[in-house]
């Protein structure tokens, strides 16, 4: 660029200050797709996203309701979300877009699968699971489903008396399943099937409105998360602090409409404003329920610290 690092740094020093938060454009998108990434311990960006471009973000303590409902809150009801299930997604969808028709990116349901079967099975029933889950990524339409759906049914039924079966564990003291983690990947792909959240994206009826959609968030994981890890590694000696508000600027120059530096300077709000907001609402009664203003529970000492001595040596 011409310029010496230090001289880099300096000009950007200011910027630093700034929380870039998101601007709602009232645009209604067809297909949203949400996921978190975690930035430090206890600490959570949660991310919505269009097929185009970022549309929202949050910072947030942990992946619970309270966060994804503000997050999901400014942005108007899409047609179609598409979410790897984190926790406490569903509830918070159920009450800010009850309308909106549910995707469980498939990857992630597969991946599920894996977790308990592991990609070497030992036992039949365990292989024959795994390549059932591995066959999700062979569905493309609304008969592919049925085919696969049926399959797995015929699996179930398959193994109902194998997977009934019960083990005393001397040191828990309690009956438990014998085969608990084949039991786990039956419940969680029953849980998507009962639900049908697994292929929204085979609807014939949303298919011939809103043309093909996506089976995966590999939009988001791809080109969102994967760019903001990449850039938190290739800057890993930034501060927590920082690196929130390194993924809050990427979010926002990759939105639909990113303001100029001068607008960005004029409006956003900076450190002591939010400082002052978090020093009000300490001083006065606590909210009961109900999201934070900037984040999920996240208490300002928790990234500032007010002695001159540094503190994360660790």
């Amino acid at each position: 660029m011409g310029w010496s690092a230090r001289t880099f740094r300096r000009k950007c020093s200011q910027f630093w200050n700034i929380w870039p938060l998101p601007l709602p454009t009232g645009e209604v998108h067809r297909v949203v797709l949400v996921d978190g990434i975690r930035i430090a311990r206890g600490v959570h960006v949660l991310i919505a996203s269009s097929e185009e471009h970022v549309l929202g973000w949050y910072l947030a303590r942990s992946e619970n309701s309270r966060a994804w409902s503000a997050l999901m809150a400014p942005i108007p009801e899409p047609e179609v979300v598409v979410t790897d299930g984190g926790s406490g997604f569903e509830k918070a969808r159920r009450a800010i877009w009850p309308g909106s028709r549910v995707q469980r990116c498939v990857f992630h349901a597969f991946n599920q699968v894996k977790k308990q079967t592991t990609t070497r099975p030992n036992l039949p029933e365990g292989k024959a699971l795994f390549a059932i889950a591995n066959r999700l990524f062979d569905v493309k339409d609304a008969d592919t489903a049925a085919q696969w759906i049926a399959a797995y049914s015929a699996w179930r039924t398959e193994t109902e008396e194998f997977l009934s079966q019960r083990t005393y564990y001397e040191d828990s003291g309690r009956w438990d399943w014998t085969h608990a983690r084949l039991v786990t990947a039956r419940n969680g792909l029953d849980n998507l099937v009962r639900k049908g959240h697994l292929f929204t994206f085979a609807d014939p009826d949303l298919v011939a409105s809103l043309g093909p959609l996506p089976a995966t968030n590999n939009r988001l994981e791809g080109g969102v998360n994967a760019q903001l890890r990449d850039m938190l590694r290739k800057h890993r000696g930034m501060s927590a602090l920082r690196r929130v508000k390194a993924a809050f600027w990427w979010c926002h120059m990759h939105s639909e409409c990113p303001m100029s530096p001068a607008e960005l300077l004029r409006t956003m709000p900076t450190d002591d404003e939010i400082a002052e907001l978090y020093r009000k609402a300490s001083c006065g009664a606590q909210r009961s329920e109900g999201p934070q203003i900037w984040g999920d529970g996240l208490a300002w000492n928790e990234l500032h610290h007010s002695s001159p001595w540094r503190t994360d040596w660790d």
